[in-house]
């Protein structure tokens, strides 16, 4: 069991490192040609659209995964079902957004961008109606082809960003290559400037229906209430949770643009403060690469288990070993962190962010604690559990950036980001042992958990040497920390494997 989810997570996880990676690429392209007002601007509209992208699927992808896995399922009539669901409603939801583009850009204060926000309209009616697609291949156990087409997809979304950004721009201010300065002009507009970010993600994304033609192939539109109502029973909940989860994600990036007192950070307004915070946001880029490998191998995973004799056993396991990896990421983030921000951070102004990365990348190991606990309600069809405590993260987040970005600036933000995860997983934590027990062991998990804070802790101490002694130091504590998990486990595992061994034939 461990082994298969391990292979799974690990292929998962390499392609999502290599996607996000080549994502997270971006960073030193865009921090490079924007300034952190534009910067800011870009996270904006990705805030929102966090949100809107939950709104879009409201909880099908989920559904799908809750009935096609079920033992002797047929899954097609569910995908037909789905499907036709999400692209009726997507159909609505972008139209509604196109009538009123000009009005949501004026609103949001760029009334010059209603031409962004249509193409944020189509670029979330293509994601979700590929969102099924690539449930089915997580469901299929077919990572390679998910891994390729996910690979490809960011490939295309960043090789456009240095087309339109980089080579486009050279040629039309004459730096590159002058004779191709009037074919370029047909297509680049500088005036667009921050526009091309978002017109390279609506290209490559429209090019992943051609890359999943062949689960679209065998569809046929399927418009049936009556089976639909078990479906969106199970889903809507998990949209709430979803609008909760968009509210936690991105309510940051939007109350400090509107709370953050003038010249709270001297020199910089709130975009530009917004801009830096986004910035580091995305250093903690490890623990959510983790977290996302993990779900993708994890909820089928987690649904497949549910019918078999004692999977709170094996759920418990699981949430072991994830706590002890997320750990070990943590440190060696924060331990090399001088080093890596300058390969994710183009330009210095941004570094003045940094100490928010490691209590940003604390809450996100408790994110990922809250979606292995989160098994219970989703196994036992109780999804509206999900979308109580999200909404109770989402109000410690509400509440949380209003009262420390006054005080705190954005460090006001990654503490209540970190209150508001450790929060839902308190609350999943309790309410699941009273409706699915499920015996975790939380002495072992605080005790690796406090460990890596004090080491963390440690680490970050204003007596620490700087430049390469003090990245040595910091990668020596990493060591201790792996050597004392190693010998913690190594008798549970040794044991573990000698009950799974196989028994030999005489």
């Amino acid at each position: 069991m461990l082994k298969k989810l391990a292979s799974e997570t690990a292929l998962y996880g390499g392609t999502t490192i290599l996607v996000r990676l080549i994502n997270y690429a971006l960073v030193p392209l865009h921090t490079g040609v924007f300034q952190p007002d534009s910067y800011g601007i870009i996270a904006e509209f990705y805030a929102w659209a966090t949100a809107l992208n939950v709104i879009y699927t409201y909880g099908m992808e989920t559904a799908y995964f809750r009935f096609a896995s079920k033992k002797g399922a047929d899954q097609q009539p569910y995908f037909n079902r789905i499907v036709t669901l999400l692209l009726l409603s997507s159909v609505v939801f972008s139209g509604i957004l196109v009538a009123f583009s000009g009005e949501i850009a004026t609103v949001m204060g760029y009334p010059q961008g209603q031409q962004f926000v249509i193409w944020f309209a189509l670029l979330f009616a293509i994601d979700a109606v590929v969102a099924i697609p690539f449930a089915q291949l997580r469901i299929l156990h077919k990572p390679g082809k998910f891994a390729l087409t996910k690979v490809v997809n960011i490939l295309i979304v960043f090789l456009l960003n240095v087309f339109f950004l980089v080579f486009c721009r050279k040629v039309y201010q004459g730096e590159w290559l002058p004779g191709l300065s009037d074919a370029v002009s047909l297509i680049y507009n500088p005036d667009l400037g921050l526009g091309y970010a978002f017109l390279a993600n609506l290209l490559g994304n429209a090019f992943l229906v051609l890359l999943l033609w062949k689960s679209f192939k065998g569809m046929r539109l399927v418009l049936d209430l009556a089976a639909a109502r078990p479906l969106l029973a199970y889903g809507v909940p998990i949209l709430f949770s979803g609008l909760a989860f968009a509210v936690n994600e991105a309510a940051d990036r939007i109350f400090l643009k509107y709370l953050l007192p003038d010249n709270f950070y001297q020199g910089l307004n709130s975009l530009e403060a917004v801009g830096i915070y986004a910035a580091c946001y995305k250093l903690s880029v490890f623990i959510t690469l983790a977290v996302q490998a993990y779900r993708y191998a994890a909820e089928p995973f987690f649904f497949s288990r549910a019918e078999d004799k004692d999977p709170e056993k094996a759920y418990a396991l699981v949430m072991r070993y994830f706590i002890i990896a997320c750990c070990l990421m943590f440190l060696g983030v924060v331990a090399n962190l001088d080093w890596l921000s300058w390969i994710f951070l183009a330009d210095e102004v941004y570094h003045q962010g940094l100490s928010v990365v490691p209590v940003l990348l604390l809450a996100n190991i408790f994110l990922g604690i809250y979606y292995n606990l989160s098994v219970w309600f989703k196994v036992t069809d109780r999804t509206y559990f999900g979308a109580f405590i999200s909404s109770g993260g989402a109000a410690i987040t509400i509440f949380g950036n209003i009262l420390l970005i006054p005080v705190l600036g954005y460090h006001g933000s990654a503490a209540a980001t970190l209150l508001c995860y450790l929060g839902m997983a308190a609350a999943c934590y309790l309410l699941g042992q009273k409706y699915y027990p499920v015996p975790y062991g939380l002495g072992p998990a605080a005790a690796y958990l406090l460990l890596a804070v004090l080491a963390v802790a440690v680490m970050q101490l204003p007596q620490w040497p700087g430049g390469l002694p003090g990245i040595l130091l910091r990668n020596a504590l990493l060591l201790l920390f792996v050597a004392g998990s190693f010998f913690s486990e190594k008798r549970r595992l040794a044991r573990l494997a000698a009950t799974t061994k196989p028994v030999a034939k005489k």
